[in-house]
């Protein structure tokens, strides 16, 4: 993010240029950069300027809740709504960008009220205590399988453990809660490679419409051929309830369900392993058993929450928020990573890693109506991973320190697109 454009302030003209939303103080805007090399960095100049700023993300003008209270608010406002109706300048939006693939998303991820709940309702099931418990046996033989594989490289020569450890682990497991049959599992991990920023494909609009069109054919296929799984619990209850669900929400759901289930927890992990190899007193709490590994699962998600921002919500009607007047009709951007080392909730170390602090709650996740229904999925994958790694590899060390890695250069995701480790030799 930088608040100048080569040499000077972005400014709206007097009738706001850019739109309504975001307008600025001083004339004077923050634009926030998808590649920048200091996420964080960036995030305290935001707090710094205020709890709600005006920004333009991917040529979009809004305000960015960079505060974690102002960010509770956001996330919770009755007059604040997913829906993009309520956007009163949204036919300016830039197409094909991060932006525009979420807040045009048809399925509960930007539904309100009663729709919300409706769509929400089939899902509860799917991520409930008893069905989790179910899966933790999977989950562990997933991820032995995957040590097993690693343990068979090179002990002295760099590894990627985003490539080869954090992102196969939470795909393979949301491809069989889903029910993804093997014969197209090839093509489709091809095409959410790119998704999560593995390998050589790049993520495009192209390619995100490859990917629904592969989606939208399984789902059909799944319809003639059920199993014990989601798409074919999700056509039971559509046909059960004479649509209540219809085929659109239907095939929408399983499709966010399927990105989201996975890609954020691949940042999860990846953001878990570099923060514990950087800093190893951490991990020796943790190895010592004066710490489980969940605390390093939920400190991870504040210090270096998996989302940087998100889009969007609207004001239904004009607002002050923190000293802030909003007007019915602009968009709110939510910072989950400022809100993570936001020194007003967590204090003045809010910016240091540690295992050991109380457990205040965070809102990577999110907070209410829209919580993330896959968080316990998420996190009971990210301890599995990590305690099964750093128990294999005890003498595993970075390859390259972490902030000389590339980051994910997109607006919503926070992570590096590899994590380059020495894995040493396996324990015995």
């Amino acid at each position: 993010m930088t608040d100048q454009r080569p040499g000077q302030a972005d400014r709206l003209d007097p009738t706001g240029g850019l739109g309504q939303a975001g307008r600025s103080v001083n004339g004077e805007r923050f634009v926030l950069d998808p590649a920048t090399a200091d996420l964080h960095g960036d995030n305290d100049r935001l707090r710094r300027a205020g709890p709600l700023v005006p920004v333009t993300a991917e040529g979009v003008p809004a305000w960015a809740a960079t505060q974690y209270a102002t960010l509770l608010t956001v996330l919770t406002h009755p007059d604040l709504s997913r829906e993009l109706h309520h956007w009163t300048t949204r036919h300016a939006m830039p197409p094909g960008t991060a932006i525009d693939r979420i807040v045009t998303d048809t399925s509960l991820l930007n539904a309100e009220g009663e729709r919300h709940r409706r769509l929400r309702m089939p899902l509860t099931t799917a991520f409930s205590q008893r069905r989790l418990n179910g899966l933790r046996p999977r989950i562990e033989e997933l991820t032995g399988r995957l040590i097993d594989r690693l343990a068979e490289m090179p002990p002295d020569e760099p590894v990627d453990l985003r490539l080869e450890f954090a992102y196969p682990l939470p795909r393979e497991v949301i491809s069989e809660l889903i029910g993804i049959p093997p014969g197209h599992q090839d093509e489709l991990h091809r095409l959410t490679d790119a998704v999560a920023q593995v390998g050589g494909l790049e993520d495009s609009p192209g390619l995100r419409k490859e990917l629904r069109e592969l989606l939208d054919q399984i789902i059909e296929e799944r319809h003639d051929t059920p199993g014990e799984d989601l798409i074919s619990d999700l056509f039971a209850l559509h046909e059960k309830d004479g649509g209540r669900l219809s085929e659109d929400e239907l095939f929408a759901t399983i499709e966010l369900l399927f990105i989201a289930g996975h890609v954020t927890t691949v940042n999860l992990i990846t953001n878990a392993i570099g923060a514990l190899l950087t800093e190893r007193g951490q991990l020796d709490l943790l190895r010592s058993g004066q710490c489980p590994y969940s605390a390093a699962v939920e400190e991870t998600l504040r210090w270096d929450s998996p989302i940087a921002y998100f889009p969007m919500r609207y004001a239904t009607r004009d607002i002050e928020i923190d000293g802030v007047h909003l007007r019915g009709g602009e968009p709110v951007l939510a910072c989950f990573a400022s809100a993570g080392r936001d020194p007003h909730q967590y204090g003045d170390d809010a910016h240091v890693f540690d295992v050991t602090r109380p457990q205040f709650t965070h809102l990577a996740f999110g907070h209410g109506p829209h919580f993330c229904l896959g968080a316990p999925l998420a996190r009971l994958e990210g301890e599995i991973a990590i305690k099964a790694l750093f128990e294999a590899f005890p003498g595993m060390a970075l390859a390259r320190p972490v902030d000389e890695l590339p980051p994910l250069d997109t607006l919503l995701g926070n992570s590096t697109r590899t994590m380059p480790v020495l894995l040493g030799p396996r324990a015995r």
